[in-house]
């Protein structure tokens, strides 16, 4: 969303010869709400149990960088360019986040879509603050 703004000149896709189904790595994203929501019910559960819990949050399968970039062009035009893989990249990292679902019966419930144009409007709110 940078890119598209102008903040950064493009959006830079690290290699595609990752052993993935479109040869780009896979992410594991989750909105910024859905975190927020998680940690308030680990809250909640810590003030219920009196206990602490240790839990990975996160979407369980990730998106490829194609596809946010493909989403990300669907909501405004996005400059990039195609490099190197970087060394040492795993073609995907994804949290198991099966214990938040267990223990605090939460998932993710935002996709992409939503986490790239709750960010674009949030960028341009910044961008008009500034001004």
């Amino acid at each position: 969303m940078q890119a598209a703004l102008g903040i950064r000149d493009k959006f830079y896709v690290f290699g595609t010869d990752y052993n993935t189904p479109d040869g780009t790595c896979i992410r594991d994203y989750v909105h910024v709400s859905d975190l927020a929501r998680a940690h308030v019910m680990g809250a909640e559960y810590l003030y219920e149990n009196n206990s602490s819990l240790l839990a990975n949050l996160g979407s369980g399968s990730g998106y490829s960088v194609k596809e946010v970039l493909d989403t990300a062009q669907k909501i405004s035009e996005v400059p990039f360019e195609y490099g190197q893989r970087r060394p040492g990249d795993p073609d995907m990292l994804i949290a198991d986040a099966q214990r938040a679902k267990e223990v605090l019966g939460w998932e993710p419930k935002l996709g992409m879509d939503k986490m790239l144009t709750s960010d674009l409007a949030f960028r341009k709110r910044l961008l008009q603050a500034d001004k």
